[in-house]
């Protein structure tokens, strides 16, 4: 029969205060433990979209065929006016301002400024939204106008369907994610609901939305800008 040492029962003990420590919501790694899960997940995902940037680019140099110019792709006729990828720097402008309306939230949510803080996460998830619609709106051109499709393509390459619908659609879903994040938890931080447990949740939706801008600027620069 096996005895417990001095030695084993010390261990034992060591491994019972880290598993009452992360279970109780202890900070870890000097964080609260929800921002160190965000960095976690935000770390899984990097992984994903390089994957998924490194594919487009591996594509992108080893077809054969004509690769489509995105500038024409993603041009729009304004006012008679022919102006390409018009719609997408108004998509990257409307993205990266929301980054500095999130980060106002933040200020002002760790100021104590509840009101505020909660008018600049909506206000942060009305231009995520606008985002998305202009990304519906960008896709609707291109399948009912283009004739594009993840599988086909009447202007070149077969694969930039693929790329285009994969690259883009994931990160629209990011964004859609987004802006439902924002609204929920805008609108806990509305009710008071972490007056006692402070404003640390703001700033991990923050990072979130931060991430979702960032990868956007490496797709803009590959894919439209390439």
């Amino acid at each position: 029969m096996a005895t417990s040492t001095p030695e084993n029962t010390h261990k034992q003990s060591q491994w019972q205060e880290v598993v009452t420590d992360w279970s109780a919501d202890r900070q870890v790694f000097d964080m609260p433990w929800g921002k160190f899960m965000m960095w976690v997940f935000l770390l899984s995902d990097t992984f994903i979209f390089s994957i998924f940037l490194v594919g487009y680019m591996s594509v992108r140099m080893s077809t054969t065929a004509e690769w489509p110019n995105p500038s024409e792709v993603f041009a729009l006729t304004i006012a008679g006016q022919h102006l390409p990828l018009i719609l997408i720097a108004i998509m990257t402008f409307v993205l990266i301002s929301s980054s500095g309306t999130m980060v106002l939230a933040v200020n002002y949510a760790y100021q104590g400024n509840r009101e505020k803080a909660c008018q600049f996460m909506l206000l942060t998830a009305v231009l995520g939204a606008s985002f998305v619609g202009m990304q519906i709106f960008e896709w609707t051109k291109l399948i009912t106008e283009e004739g594009v499709r993840p599988w086909s393509n009447s202007m070149g390459a077969a694969q930039f369907g693929a790329c285009f619908f994969m690259i883009t659609g994931f990160h629209g879903v990011h964004v859609s994610a987004g802006v439902i994040l924002l609204l929920l938890y805008g609108n806990k931080l509305r009710r008071g609901d972490y007056e006692n447990k402070g404003y640390s949740i703001v700033e991990i939706v923050g990072l979130y939305w931060h991430f979702v801008d960032l990868v956007w600027v490496f797709i803009f620069a590959l894919f439209y800008l390439w």
